[in-house]
This record gives C-alpha cells, sequence and structure tokens, in this order.
C-alpha cells in the first residue's frame, strides 16, 4: 500500500479526511505549496496529474526551477549506539563519518 503518487518525476503526498470524505495531498518537493484532491482516487491521480502539469508550465513561463534547492546538507539524528558503530566502522574502514555516511546512502539509494 502507497499513499504516495508519482507523475513526471513529482511525488504527491496522499492523506484522507475522514470528516469531509475526500482525499487530499500535496506536490513534495518543491518551493510552493500546490495541493490537489478528489473524492474518489481517480479523481485524486487526476487532480495531482493536472496540478503537477500547471506546476511545470508555470515554472517554464516565470523562469523558476522546478524543484527546490537541495544545499547537499542535513542532520540526521540518530540513536548513541548507531552513532557509535557507524564511526567505529569509518574508522576501520579509514574514511571519514560523513564519507560512510554519503556510501551508505548512494548504496541504499542505488546510485
Amino acid at each position: 500500500m502507497s499513499n504516495k503518487l508519482e507523475h513526471k518525476g513529482f511525488i504527491g503526498s496522499v492523506e484522507f479526511s475522514s470528516d469531509d470524505n475526500l482525499f487530499f495531498g500535496k506536490i513534495e518537493g518543491i518551493n510552493d505549496l500546490i495541493l490537489f484532491e478528489g473524492s474518489t482516487v481517480d479523481e485524486l491521480k487526476s487532480s495531482f496529474e493536472f496540478m503537477v502539469n500547471e506546476h511545470i508550465k508555470d515554472c517554464k513561463l516565470e523562469k523558476k526551477p522546478l524543484l527546490k534547492s537541495f544545499r547537499g546538507n542535513f542532520n540526521v539524528r540518530t540513536s548513541t549506539e548507531l552513532h557509535q558503530v557507524a564511526y567505529f566502522k569509518a574508522i576501520r574502514k579509514g574514511i571519514s563519518l560523513n564519507k560512510l555516511v554519503n556510501e551508505a546512502i548512494k548504496s541504499y539509494v542505488a546510485l
């Protein structure tokens, strides 16, 4: 079961409001807040795809980037035990903890 939609490389979150009997979501990873909704799954998908297409058109028209910018650094919170194990693994490999984390992420996302 997935609570995500994908279209043209964009990902949309999906939630359900039992009060409104409505599916809704937003396009993730962009600078703007773009929402979509539908009372059926088909309506939700159609609304998401329409909003993605509109976002692409608007960005081209306004010469704005399609996705938000990523700086390449972020904080990672983990348990003290995992931090310690990762630190000593990096020492044994003769690399920095940063390089170890980068290798782990690359391996996980299969880059």
